[in-house]
C-alpha cells in the first residue's frame, strides 16, 4: 500500500489542533504508513512581497516531494467533494500504487509552482478556514474515507 505524506507550512500552534492531528494520524496509520513534514514558513517582513514569501516556501516544499509522488493540494478554488466522493477519490489515488503527498500551504496559501506540480487540487469547504484547521479537517476526512472504503462503522 502506498504511503501518505503530508507537507505543511509551519508548525501547528494551537495545542487542541496538534492533539487532533496526532489523534487522526494515529488512526490513519492503521490503514497506511504516513509521514508528517513541517516546512518552515518564510518570515513576512517589511519590504518582502507575498510572492517572495510563497516562493521561499515553495522551494522547501518542492525538495520534499518525490519524483513519483501523486501530489494533492488544497486550495479554495479546487474541486469540492462530499465525504463519499472524497472516499472514491482517495480509493482511486491509492489504487495507483504511488506515494501520495498532500500539500497545505501557510497563511498565504501556495505558490503557483506547487499548483502546477499538483496532480489534483481540491477544497475542503467554501468557507474560509485557517491553514492549521485545514490540516485537522483533511486528516479527519482521510480517516473517514478509509472507514467508508473498508465498510467500517465510523461513517455509518
Amino acid at each position: 500500500m502506498p504511503k501518505l505524506r503530508f507537507i505543511v507550512v509551519g508548525k501547528t500552534k494551537a495545542p487542541f489542533l496538534r492533539q487532533g492531528e496526532e489523534f487522526y494520524l494515529n488512526k490513519i496509520k492503521h490503514y497506511v504508513s504516513t509521514e508528517w513534514v513541517e516546512v518552515r514558513g518564510a518570515k513576512i517582513t517589511k519590504g518582502k512581497t507575498n510572492r517572495q514569501v510563497l516562493k521561499e516556501e515553495a522551494s522547501q516544499i518542492e525538495r520534499r516531494i518525490g519524483a513519483k509522488d501523486l501530489v494533492v493540494t488544497l486550495d479554495m478554488d479546487g474541486n469540492i467533494m462530499d465525504s463519499l466522493e472524497f472516499s472514491k477519490f482517495q480509493a482511486a489515488l491509492l489504487s495507483r500504487g504511488q506515494p501520495i503527498t498532500f500539500v497545505i500551504g501557510g497563511p498565504l496559501g501556495l505558490d503557483d509552482s506547487i499548483g502546477k506540480r499538483a496532480n489534483e487540487t481540491f477544497s475542503l469547504s467554501r468557507l474560509t478556514l485557517t491553514h492549521e484547521l485545514c490540516r485537522l479537517v483533511l486528516l479527519e476526512q482521510i480517516y473517514r474515507a478509509f472507514t467508508i472504503i473498508k465498510g467500517e462503522k465510523y461513517h455509518k
